[in-house]
């Protein structure tokens, strides 16, 4: 049995969580989510706990057991407390900062890169340690929105310029080491 699919999921207070056949709606402070899973998965509430159970051990219930029940974590945390990536920016010069919801990037390029926030997303950037924050409650779209901010200007390894994850490392080549003089 998977190790991560057997496991409740607690329903904190302040969420509700509602089941109906293969469909989950989950209401929190941050907001509603709501996404329908395999008919295959039988998905339950019982005393505060969201119990994913699977019908049989075919390797295509045992894939969809944990993934559910990962899924369904994931919306719980996401309204009650939310995500976040961080990302930052290394190069002279290079800064972002905030129009109204939108994020400007320059990176140095001609012109500076608008990145638009999509529906649940916010941004915070902190120009003093040039740090962007990504903030939502789907962790798979504030995941996303970070890959393509990070895309934008992706680290290179022998400066390391770029916009990079914080907890990423580059890691970095030598340059050219020149003639050698025989």
């Amino acid at each position: 049995m998977s190790r991560i699919g057997r496991l409740p999921i607690d329903v904190p207070k302040g969420v509700e969580v509602k089941v109906k056949d293969s469909f989950v709606h989950v209401k929190g402070p941050q907001g509603e989510l709501e996404r329908t899973f395999s008919a295959d998965i039988a998905i339950k509430l019982e005393d505060g706990q969201v119990i994913v159970e699977r019908p049989s051990d075919k390797p295509t219930h045992r894939a969809l057991h944990g993934t559910t029940r990962a899924l369904i974590n994931n919306m719980i945390v996401g309204v009650s407390e939310g995500f976040e990536r961080v990302l930052e920016i290394n190069g002279v010069g290079y800064r972002a900062e905030l129009d109204g919801n939108d994020l400007v990037i320059n990176v140095g390029f001609s012109h500076p890169v608008k990145v638009e926030a999509p529906t649940g997303i916010t941004f915070e950037v902190e120009m003093k340690i040039r740090q962007i924050k990504v903030k939502g409650r789907d962790k798979q779209q504030v995941g996303q929105v970070a890959a393509e901010i990070r895309k934008i200007r992706p680290p290179e390894p022998y400066k390391g310029k770029g916009i990079k994850y914080i907890e990423e490392v580059i890691r970095r080549k030598p340059g050219k080491a020149g003639k050698a003089i025989l």
